[in-house]
């Protein structure tokens, strides 16, 4: 929730036009408030992946998994593919909170 919030009110900063005005020093705290607080969300997601695949391993293993186990064991790609979203969302996310800071 902190991720958004931060992004949110980058946005209403600059929706207002204060960063026109702003310092060069304000301007390159927001980044980096930005930054830090994105990084720390991409790390929390990555921990989410990292348990629901050793999940996903555990699930494997059994021996007569129900329905849902067995979708969930099946569920390997899908992780990857939101590993590699998670990456490109932030950066392109990230591109434009440093565009709309220093425009």
């Amino acid at each position: 929730m902190a991720p958004t919030l931060v992004l949110i009110a980058i946005l209403v900063v600059s929706a207002l036009g204060y960063f026109a005005d702003a310092s060069d020093s304000a301007k390159i705290l927001a980044i980096g408030v930005a930054a830090a607080t994105g990084i720390l969300a991409v790390i929390s997601q990555y921990a989410a992946i990292r348990e629901a695949k050793a999940l996903m391993a555990n699930v494997n293993k059994l021996d007569q998994p129900s329905a849902l186990a067995t979708k969930i064991g099946e569920s390997d790609a899908f992780l990857s593919l939101t590993a590699i979203a998670i990456v490109a969302l932030s950066l392109g996310i990230f591109a434009l909170v440093i565009w709309t800071v220093l425009a």
